[in-house]
């Protein structure tokens, strides 16, 4: 017995992918059907090649002397059939010269017997007995009686058809009954997949910021290859291991890189192929996974999204057997019960540790728990070189610039910036990707693609240029902001135009005076507005909501209210399980929430008032900064510092880049409706932040 690399048990010489054994029965069934078809094509092999004649036809044949007499005239007589034929041959009429013998004239020789023509002629005895004796008996012919008995293929011809189809339908179906046969016969089989060494080419190397995480999986690789090493100092293998993490954070990338560098079978499944429609196939297919692994242990079993089988019992909404329970009480039992054997390693990930069952988690079953974070600058720097082997990267692309304007992004979303940039610079005809590129694929990413056709009244893009200019300057002004990157009254994504800034590293804390300035850039777009028209427009709704959720957190979380004190207010900020968290309610009264209400109020007003004087101050700057958006539509933050220190930009941007044709102008309505849903686009601080339009 072997395993193939889809981990399906081979037998005998059957390896490695190569041919199944011959199906001998399929064959002889064939063959039969052949056979079958051979008896019903000889059943009138004598009547073949034969020219059938009319009695008349037959008369004067004989009286004209050309029926050939070397050969029997034959009356037969078909018992299966009733039916009477003379069969006979026509004598040729031309004529085969032979070479002269010396000393001797040519003659003329009869036709060769393969040279005579076989005829036929159906005729009735009881009528035309005398008739026929009377004709041959004149041309001094004999007519021998012969008796064909043709009882069995007359029988067989019938079923032919019928033998026929029954084949077909074999052959058609035979493959649907094994595949019926693996399913509906063997729903209990496991489904897990054997990953071979010549398909994985995924190590340790492929894998980037997640140091620590890479180290304790590592040991668990070591542990394999050697575990007289570990044994030494009483040390046992773990059982399992968990890796949690964010979606895209790279906990599948680890488990192949597992599997690429450890030297033991690897078998790969997902949480959700335990569960079927069929009542007790969860847990069948559990044990016998363990039995495939038991097998070939030392081996890993890496199970993918476990929170699909491994929830928390007891908290499931209505009544009724669960399927997943009796799932998860059976692989509870495999990993650690009375007949667990030693050899069988499992991985699990999973982005939803909060609805795992305790005993799931406990040491003994999975002694070690792996977090996979987002990664830091470093780490970022690092993903984007290594997917970066696999595009034609220019001399001057700064890698550690993307990195530091992504904060916040995963693995896949950094591969993601990297795929964007080379598809960009492949339209815009470019022999490598430049910095450029890469700074407009972040973009892409995180806010969406640039709109440059959206039609904007003139009047539009001169409120959006005040607002984002209201943003601009307070971040500059401000102490405990970070450093401004560019902003631009380009739409983008859901936004008409973004205010970005640009951390000088990644911050895991914020204090409460970086916060509060946050909320009054947040304050920035709407107090622009209103200074310059004496009227606000609902493009300040991303703001208004940022800058809630922060004075929000900062009242009922983060403790930094004098009035509420460090008590935290409801639950904390993670995914609901719902039958876990239904029947929860809030941890304080009526008359809290009032006051929660009125500090985070509080909170948002003095922002504005802040925001509003600094405006006021440094109005020069503001109508300065707004014309130049409207001139050249994006500014870096260099250039915004030279006009709120010169008044005007010393380095002015080259061109301001044409936009495509635009579309038809729609209806009035409609641009309304258009410009009111772009509106709504907003993101919180603490990565590359931007304050949308």
């Amino acid at each position: 017995m072997s395993d193939d690399q889809f981990g399906n048990r081979n037998e005998g010489p059957n390896r490695k992918g190569q041919e199944p054994n011959f199906n001998w029965r399929g064959f002889l069934l064939f063959a039969m059907a052949l056979l079958l078809v051979g008896s019903a094509l000889m059943v009138n092999t004598a009547s073949k090649g034969s020219q059938s004649l009319t009695y008349a036809q037959f008369k004067e044949l004989v009286e004209s002397d050309q029926i050939d007499r070397t050969k029997d005239l034959q009356l037969v007589r078909q018992d299966s059939t009733m039916e009477e034929i003379i069969r006979g041959y026509r004598r040729s009429s031309g004529k085969t010269e032979v070479p002269p013998v010396e000393g001797s004239e040519p003659v003329d020789k009869a036709p060769a017997a393969a040279a005579s023509d076989l005829f036929r002629v159906a005729v009735n005895l009881d009528l035309q007995r005398d008739e026929i004796n009377k004709l041959l008996d004149s041309k001094g012919l004999v007519l021998n009686p012969v008796y064909e008995n043709h009882v069995w293929s007359a029988m067989l011809v019938p079923l032919i058809p019928l033998v026929l189809l029954l084949v077909l339908i074999y052959v058609l179906v035979r493959q649907q009954i094994r595949t019926a046969g693996r399913g509906a016969m063997s729903f209990g089989k496991s489904r897990a997949r054997l990953l071979s060494q010549e398909r994985n080419k995924v190590t340790f190397k492929d894998v980037a910021g997640c140091d620590e995480a890479k180290e304790e999986v590592q040991e668990l690789v070591e542990f394999l290859k050697d575990p007289k090493k570990f044994q030494r100092l009483g040390g046992k293998i773990p059982k399992g291991v968990l890796m949690v993490g964010s979606p895209g954070t790279g906990k599948t990338l680890l488990a192949k890189a597992i599997a690429g560098e450890a030297d033991v079978p690897f078998f790969s499944i997902s949480g959700s192929d335990f569960v079927e429609m069929f009542v007790g196939v969860g847990a069948s297919r559990v044990r016998d996974m363990f039995e495939q692994g038991k097998k070939n242990a030392p081996c890993l079993i890496f199970i993918d999204e476990i929170d699909a089988v491994g929830r928390h019992r007891g908290h499931g909404l209505g009544g009724g057997h669960d399927e997943r329970e009796q799932t998860l009480n059976a692989l509870l039992v495999e990993m650690d019960g009375f007949d667990t054997q030693e050899g069988i390693i499992i991985i699990a990930a999973t982005n939803r540790p909060d609805v795992l069952d305790p005993a799931l988690l406990r040491p003994g079953r999975f002694d070690r728990q792996v977090t996979v974070s987002l990664p830091d600058v470093k780490g970022r720097e690092e993903i984007l070189r290594v997917h970066a082997k696999k595009v034609k990267l220019g001399e001057n692309a700064d890698l550690s610039k993307v990195a530091r304007g992504t904060p916040g992004f995963s693995g896949a979303e950094l591969a993601n910036v990297i795929n964007e940039a080379a598809l960009l610079a492949a339209r815009r005809n470019l022999k490598a990707i430049g910095t450029p590129e890469l700074e407009e694929a972040r973009d892409k990413v995180r806010w969406g693609r640039e709109r440059r056709s959206l039609a904007l009244s003139d009047k539009e893009k001169e409120n959006t240029a005040y607002h984002e200019a209201g943003h601009a300057i307070l971040i500059e002004v401000l102490e405990h902001t970070d450093p401004l990157h560019k902003v631009t009254i380009i739409p983008r994504g859901p936004s008409l135009g973004s205010t970005m800034w640009l951390p000088e590293e990644d911050k895991f804390t914020h204090r409460k005076s970086e916060l509060l300035d946050d909320l009054v850039v947040a304050m920035g777009g709407r107090v622009a507005e209103e200074i310059k028209f004496g009227d606000v427009t609902n493009g300040a709704m991303g703001d208004i909501r940022q800058a809630t959720a922060i004075a929000r957190s900062m009242v009922c979380a983060w403790g930094m209210s004098d009035t509420l004190g460090m008590v935290e207010y409801g639950e904390a900020d993670s995914a609901v399980f719902l039958a876990r968290d239904l029947g929860r309610s809030r941890n304080y009264g009526s008359v809290t929430a009032q006051k929660i209400d009125e500090e985070v109020k509080r909170l948002i007003d003095e922002a504005y008032d802040n925001a509003k004087q600094i405006l006021i101050k440094h109005r020069a700057s503001l109508d300065a900064i707004a014309q130049a958006l409207l001139e050249y539509e994006t500014l870096d933050g260099p250039q915004i510092k030279e006009i709120m220190e010169h008044g005007r930009m010393l380095n002015p941007p080259q061109s301001k880049p044409k936009p495509p044709a635009p579309p038809p102008i729609p209806k009035a309505n409609e641009q309304r409706s258009a410009a009111q849903d772009d509106n709504e686009g907003g993101s919180l601080p603490g990565d590359l932040a931007g304050v949308p339009a």
